[in-house]
């Protein structure tokens, strides 16, 4: 690397203090060694399994982006752009609005994640598809692209993104980024660089420009802001390609650089993990999908409580106390005690509880304005008693009902339906999309678009699947 380093364990930390690299950093060239993998990289060097992963990303994204359009976040952020939107480019799925191609991609991106129903890279707790399919989707409408060129380069966009947000998690998310908005921004980059043809040292500039632009901090979960994190990823990857198209030119080592974006956002680095085994493991082959509209860390505990509510057929009535252990970081991300909002319930342990109990359920009607102010959710929830243990993964949950008749029902869970272990099988990921597109757009076009996503390999223009969800 370009700037001599030593180890700073044995000095005070401060703002002369150099960062702690590993002596297997020493020269690596993180940015371009990147750069030149996404300008290379063909379809053709996609396994199967990861391009069947690819499309099963796809699908949901489209369904949760479609399931997202109406919603009072997204009627707000029309508002404020169109006036000001360009020529009409490409389309906003599951609406009859056109905007130009950057506005497209952001109110996509934000329709895509309102609903926190997206996909999730557990390992970075990164919703990989939003940044990366709203760019390159609003570029596919502008530029003919074909539906194979179109995966490879979604496939390169997440592994961008994933990786690079390897290299600083949990340290980079546990000082508040979203790290949805701060990596995917380099998804977004990628991939469009991909579709754009650019040269390796372009694809540099791209990787550069996006790493000038981190957006989204955790404070904002629970409210409007959140989506606007991951669009606004999609907008800022894609302006970062467009401007590298035209040479407009970056640092070389914008991401590993002592001043560069990994040493700026966190204090624990691991560059090997964005370029070991690129192209030899995939780390887009770990999406995973939500069965339950809220944040991934509630999923352990709403499928413990719908378990125990189904086996021993459950009523809000017959509950004294729901005691419910959990991880840490659960506590940290979903305390919310009384939420007020929608928005607000989908991070809260206490309302994810209370209405996996009472509905049965998970998906967005559960976490409405209408469910949170519930006054049978409001009351159990008051019963609902979580506590954090260290020892209990992220992924894992305790959850204890005592009844007032004296009995104590007990169910654990090691890993929740829709992870790795317990993946949703494509019947259900077709399921969860019909539910989301419902009353939006009408059976027979929410059949004929769930076929044209599974089948983009088939397409010449991958511009039909924005096309296929365009409201009537």
């Amino acid at each position: 690397m370009r700037n001599s380093r030593r180890d700073s364990s044995t000095k005070t930390p401060g703002a002369n203090s150099e960062p702690n690299v590993s002596s297997a950093d020493f020269g690596r060239d993180i940015t371009r060694t990147l750069a030149r993998y996404l300008v290379t990289a063909k379809y053709e060097d996609l396994p199967a399994s990861v391009r069947k992963e690819g499309l099963r990303t796809l699908l949901n994204w489209v369904g949760v982006t479609v399931g997202g359009s109406r919603h009072e976040t997204v009627e707000h952020a029309l508002a404020a752009l169109a006036p000001f939107s360009g020529p009409p480019q490409a389309s906003l799925l599951g609406r009859r609005e056109r905007f130009d191609i950057m506005n497209a991609a952001f109110i996509n991106g934000i329709s895509s994640h309102i609903s926190d129903y997206d996909d999730t890279h557990l390992k970075t707790i990164i919703h990989p598809a939003g940044p990366v399919v709203s760019a390159i989707l609003a570029l596919a409408e502008y530029r003919p692209v074909s539906g194979r060129d179109f995966l490879n380069a979604m496939v390169l966009g997440i592994e961008t993104e994933c990786r690079i947000g390897n290299a600083v998690f949990p340290d980079h998310y546990d000082r508040g980024w979203h790290i949805t908005g701060t990596a995917g921004v380099f998804g977004a980059a990628g991939a469009s660089g991909r579709l754009l043809g650019l040269s390796e040292q372009q694809m540099v500039w791209a990787l550069g420009l996006a790493a000038s632009q981190p957006v989204g901090l955790r404070e904002s979960f629970g409210s409007m802001n959140k989506s606007f994190n991951p669009g606004r990823a999609a907008h800022n990857g894609l302006t970062a390609a467009l401007f590298a198209a035209q040479n407009y030119t970056s640092s070389d080592q914008m991401i590993e650089a002592k001043r560069g974006w990994a040493y700026a956002i966190s204090t624990k680095q691991h560059f090997g993990k964005i370029t070991d085994g690129l192209g030899q493991r995939y780390e887009a082959a770990l999406n995973t999908y939500k069965p339950f509209a809220c944040g991934i860390v509630l999923h352990p505990a709403i499928d413990a409580a719908i378990l125990l509510r189904n086996e021993n057929q459950l009523a809000a009535d017959q509950i004294e106390s729901i005691n419910v252990r959990v991880n840490p970081l659960v506590m940290e991300l979903t305390g919310r005690k009384t939420p007020q909002s929608g928005l607000e319930g989908k991070f809260s342990i206490y309302h994810a509880v209370a209405i996996a109990i009472v509905e049965g359920a998970a998906g967005e009607k559960q976490f409405s304005d209408r469910a949170v102010r519930d006054p049978a959710i409001v009351a159990l929830r008051s019963r609902v008693v979580p506590v954090a243990d260290a020892s209990v993964k992220p992924e894992q949950v305790e959850l204890t009902v005592v009844l007032k008749d004296g009995r104590t029902l007990k169910k654990t869970i090691r890993h929740a339906i829709g992870s790795i272990e317990r993946p949703m099988s494509d019947a259900a990921l077709e399921t969860k999309f019909s539910d989301l597109a419902d009353g939006i757009l009408p059976p027979a076009q929410i059949r004929r678009l769930m076929d044209t996503c599974w089948n983009l390999e088939t397409l010449s223009s991958a511009s039909a699947i924005a096309q296929a969800a365009v409201a009537a």
